[in-house]
């Protein structure tokens, strides 16, 4: 066997030990993952316990999950922002703390447009944000409404100011159901709006 035989087998030798070796680390670094994994897992599993061992305390949140478009995680971030509903008076206090109270820029004698002040919690109008969108897309009632806002005949909504206005809805609805524990109906909903009593269910 020649010198240069004996450098080749060396050099395989020394990659060989490397790839085993870096397959081992591989294999410990999978296993200290997947070990994170399962104490996470544990960790969300109590956490969802304890949010549903809250919720369950909560006077209205049942009427509030049957909402269809509404979970769990929705009702225990909104409670999480706004505390307790006995502190409220009025759903608009509820507005003000989003930052979803409309407000008019105005230049001298020109009137602005009219946007959000976004005074407020950021968290809870993200919040409201995320959950408008699916809420539009599987609850008929806004959905109708959604409808209404941007095609009505006189000062259509644009898609956004309308999901601000669904937005304001919708606390509205949860602040009314927290004080009251009433089941939610779309077509009660529809009905106290002028002119959606008499319009045909969106599909």
């Amino acid at each position: 066997m020649g010198i240069s035989r004996i450098r080749e087998l060396k050099k395989a030798a020394s990659v060989s030990i490397g790839i085993r070796e870096g397959s081992d680390l591989a294999k410990l670094e999978l296993s200290t993952l997947l070990d994170k994994y399962e104490l996470n897992t544990k960790k969300f599993e109590q956490l969802e316990v304890k949010r549903d061992e809250l919720l369950e305390r909560i006077p209205g949140v049942q009427q509030m999950l049957a909402i269809t478009g509404i979970g769990k995680d929705t009702i225990a971030g909104f409670f999480a922002e706004v505390g307790d509903l006995r502190y409220y008076s009025h759903p608009r206090q509820i507005i003000k703390l989003a930052g979803l109270s409309l407000m008019e820029h105005t230049l001298g004698k020109h009137k602005g447009k009219t946007r959000i002040t976004k005074r407020g919690r950021r968290n809870l109008r993200a919040l409201l944000f995320r959950v408008i969108m699916p809420l539009v897309a599987k609850n008929s009632g806004f959905k109708a409404l959604h409808e209404y806002y941007t095609k009505r005949p006189d000062n259509p909504l644009k898609k956004m100011q309308s999901l601000i206005a669904l937005c304001n809805k919708l606390i509205r609805v949860l602040f009314a159901i927290g004080k009251k524990q009433f089941e939610f109906s779309e077509d009660r909903m529809l009905k106290d709006i002028p002119h959606m009593a008499v319009l045909p269910k969106v599909a």
